[in-house]
């Protein structure tokens, strides 16, 4: 099993669409989000996505093609 950290940003159109949820229920693929800003105009959330290494981009390539910015993400993640 494979597993990213991956930033998503939401342009304001987007912020109360449910994409996350459709992500993982589209794709065989785990989220586990470790922070996230959400407000008006725009969102951000950094997530862990864990699953097979071809779900996983197939997974973010549905992401993207919806209008989310899709970056992959260093250390800056909070671990527990």
């Amino acid at each position: 099993m494979d597993k990213q950290r991956i930033k998503f940003t939401f342009p304001s159109k987007l912020i109360t669409d449910p994409i996350i949820y459709e992500l993982a229920k589209k794709f065989k693929v785990v989220t586990n989000i470790r922070r996230a800003d959400v407000g008006e105009r725009q969102g951000w959330v950094v997530l862990e996505i864990s699953g097979d290494e071809k779900e996983i981009e197939d997974a973010l390539k549905w992401v993207k093609s919806a209008g989310v910015r899709v970056d992959p993400v260093g250390g800056d993640v909070v671990e527990g």
